[in-house]
C-alpha cells in the first residue's frame, strides 16, 4: 500500500514539464509568425512607397510634385495631365509596337525555350552535360559586351531601323535562364509517361508537342511573364536598333518625350503611370499561374 501511493503522488510532477514546454513551443511559434507578418508588411510598405507616389504625382501640377515636405494627396487634383500626356506623343503607336515586340518574343522565347530544354532533359547525345553547362555559362557575359558585335551584324543584314534585332534572336534558343527553367522542369516529370508514349507509336516531337508541353503549362506561363516584362521595359534595344519614331516602343517613347518636355514632370509621371498598366493586369489575370511556375521549377530557393 505504501508503494502504489509514492506512484500515485509522483505523478503530476512528470506532465507539467510536458505541457510547459508545449506552451513555449506555441508562444514561439506565435512570435516566429508574428515577426514573419511584421516584415512582410513593411518590406510591402517599402516596396509600394514609390509607386504611390508616381501614382499620385501624376495628378498634381507641376510644382507640387517637388515640393517639401512632400504632399501625397494631390490638391488641386488634375486628372488633365493624363489626356495631355497621352495626346502630347503618339502613345498609341507606341502601345502598339511595345504589345507585338512583347508578343513576338513571347511566342518565340516559350518555344524555343521549351524546344531545348526538352533535349537537355531527355535526349541523350554525346556531351550533353558540356553542352549544357556551356550555355549557362552564357549567364554570366553581360549584355553590354554583345551591343557591338550585335549591332554590326544586324546593320550588315540591314535590320536598322526595324523590329527584326528585337524578335528574331528569340527564336534561337529562347536564353540560358529560361532554358534552364524548362529542364529543370521537364526532369520532374516521370519518364514512364514518355515511354508509354513512344511504345504507342508517339515520334519524339509527338512526345514533346502533344505530352511533354502541355504538362508545362506552368512554366511556360512563368516564361511568358518573364519574357513580357524584359520586351516591355527594355530601353537599351529599341534606343540602339531603331531610328524612326512610329518605330518606338513605350520605352523608347517616353525617354523621347522626356527630352522634349524637360520640365513638364506631371505629364511625364502621368505617362509613365499610364503605361505601366497593362503590366499591371497581365500580373493580376496570371498571378496564380506564376506562382505555381515558381514552385514547380524549384525557383522558390
Amino acid at each position: 500500500m505504501t508503494e502504489i501511493d509514492m506512484d500515485s503522488t509522483m505523478a503530476p510532477p512528470i506532465a507539467a514539464p510536458k505541457k510547459l514546454e508545449v506552451g513555449r513551443a506555441r508562444l514561439s511559434d506565435r512570435i516566429w509568425r508574428g515577426m514573419t507578418i511584421f516584415l512582410l508588411f513593411f518590406f510591402a510598405f517599402v516596396m509600394f512607397v514609390p509607386f504611390f507616389w508616381l501614382l499620385t504625382s501624376s495628378f498634381k501640377t507641376q510644382n507640387q510634385i517637388f515640393q517639401y515636405p512632400p504632399a501625397w494627396i494631390p490638391d488641386p487634383f488634375v486628372p488633365e495631365n493624363y489626356v495631355n500626356a497621352l495626346t502630347y506623343k503618339p502613345f498609341h503607336l507606341y502601345l502598339r509596337n511595345s504589345l507585338f515586340i512583347a508578343g513576338m518574343n513571347v511566342l518565340a522565347v516559350t518555344l524555343s525555350a521549351s524546344f531545348v530544354g526538352y533535349g537537355f532533359a531527355r535526349i541523350r547525345f554525346p556531351g550533353r552535360d558540356l553542352w549544357f553547362g556551356v550555355v549557362m555559362a552564357t549567364l554570366f557575359l553581360p549584355y553590354a559586351i554583345l551591343i557591338v558585335p550585335s549591332f554590326i551584324i544586324f546593320s550588315r543584314l540591314g535590320w536598322v531601323d526595324s523590329f527584326l534585332p528585337l524578335i528574331v534572336p528569340q527564336f534561337f534558343g529562347g536564353g540560358a535562364f529560361n532554358i534552364f527553367l524548362m529542364r529543370q522542369f521537364f526532369r520532374t516529370i516521370p519518364e514512364d509517361i514518355a515511354d508509354a508514349a513512344r511504345m504507342d507509336g508517339c515520334s519524339e516531337f509527338g512526345v514533346y508537342g502533344r505530352i511533354f508541353l502541355p504538362l508545362a503549362k506552368p512554366a511556360l506561363i512563368t516564361i511568358a511573364i518573364f519574357t513580357f516584362l524584359h520586351a516591355w521595359n527594355d530601353l537599351l534595344g529599341p534606343i540602339i536598333y531603331l531610328r524612326s519614331p512610329e518605330h518606338f516602343t513605350v520605352a523608347a517613347g517616353l525617354a523621347s518625350f522626356r527630352s522634349q518636355t524637360d520640365i513638364s514632370w506631371d505629364l511625364q509621371l502621368a505617362a509613365a503611370t499610364a503605361m505601366t498598366l497593362p503590366v499591371i493586369v497581365l500580373f493580376f489575370f496570371s498571378q496564380r499561374y506564376f506562382i505555381q511556375g515558381i514552385v514547380m521549377t524549384g525557383l522558390k530557393g
